[in-house]
């Protein structure tokens, strides 16, 4: 089994530098560091986690808070890019991930007391139930915490610019020539819901377009597929049909598009269809779903280097909006004015 020492001795490298590099030190050079590491890839060298526990008196371990109470979980695409991009950032600089939870072999704890019995450096949060006491003790304590799509004064905060989405769907359906625009909008007081209702909401103000109250209708806060047909199904039985439909989520947007057929109708040539996301599936449906792009890795892998870098330097949490982006494809379709 190679050591450290192997690794210094192949690199010409101290086993001090070494050591350092493996323990994430910041005084090596990026330079140095990559070459150590290079070597190690070489050598097949695997590092000592107790070893680097003792060394360094810390446990190099990130807990990640999931409460996901419909069941749907970690089968919605958001979630499981979210958590790929988040481990592996924090992987490649040496930390451990574990799920947090209230149940230790059997035994009722608080979300805080797990953190602790486990020696948990820092937590991110990806679904949560705001209103738990013990999530706000959590949120209380001197761990660092990060909130992805949540938001609080106590934590950090990644998220995509969900209202900046919604507008720009509305932009371009308006630009279409669409003037009967609805919205299938997340649940109300849904941390992704309600700045998508409100990016809808401003666009049709900022276009001079009527807000019917027929036109807007809440899903569940699953964003299934099923929410979404029953969703459209609604907005079918609307007095004065609109021509366009922007989701907010491609789920939501799949359930519309069953709905819309079943009733006789077509994608894009009777109502155009946007959705929210871009999962996988949006490109392989047909049409082919023009929808909001949000990049999930990138918003896991932000998290991580955000908590991080509070665990390691102590600086600050911040709120972190990504930008989002309208993939256009095939589910809208120009209107003659």
């Amino acid at each position: 089994m190679k050591t450290f020492y192997d690794i210094a001795k192949a690199t010409g490298f101290s086993p001090t530098t070494v050591s350092k590099v493996f323990n994430n030190y910041a005084d090596v050079s990026v330079k140095t560091r990559n070459k150590i590491l290079e070597a190690a890839r070489e050598m097949d060298y695997m590092p000592n986690a107790h070893a680097r526990t003792l060394t360094t008196k810390r446990s190099w371990t990130i807990g990640i808070l999931f409460v996901e109470p419909t069941g749907f979980g970690l089968k919605h695409p958001f979630f499981g890019g979210v958590i790929e991009g988040f481990k592996k950032a924090a992987v490649t600089k040496g930390y451990d991930l574990m799920f947090i939870s209230k149940d230790i072999g059997g035994k009722p704890n608080s979300y805080l007391q797990h953190c602790k019995m486990r020696a948990v450096e820092g937590v991110v949060v990806i679904q949560s139930d705001g209103e738990d006491p013990d999530f706000a003790e959590l949120l209380d304590s001197s761990i660092p915490c990060v909130l992805l799509d949540a938001e609080s004064p106590k934590s950090g905060t990644v998220c995509s610019d969900n209202e900046e989405g919604s507008l720009q769907a509305v932009r371009y359906l308006y630009g279409l020539g669409h003037r009967k625009i609805a919205h299938i909008a997340g649940e109300i007081g849904t941390f992704a819901g309600k700045p998508r209702k409100a990016g809808y909401e401003r666009a049709m103000a900022e276009l001079g377009l009527s807000q019917k109250p027929d036109y807007v209708v809440h899903a569940s806060s699953d964003y299934s597929v099923d929410s979404g047909y029953k969703a459209m199904s609604k907005l079918l039985q609307a007095t004065d049909r609109p021509t366009a439909v922007v989701a907010a989520g491609d789920n939501l947007a799949i359930g519309a598009m069953v709905a819309i057929r079943e009733r006789g109708l077509r994608v894009p040539y009777d109502i155009s269809l946007i959705g929210f996301d871009d999962i996988e599936t949006a490109r392989y449906v047909t049409p082919a779903l023009t929808t909001v792009h949000q990049d999930m890795f990138l918003l896991g892998e932000r998290a991580a280097n955000m908590l991080i870098a509070s665990i390691e330097t102590g600086e600050e949490l911040q709120v972190v909006k990504e930008p989002v982006e309208l993939m256009i494809r095939d589910s809208c379709r120009k209107l003659e004015l």
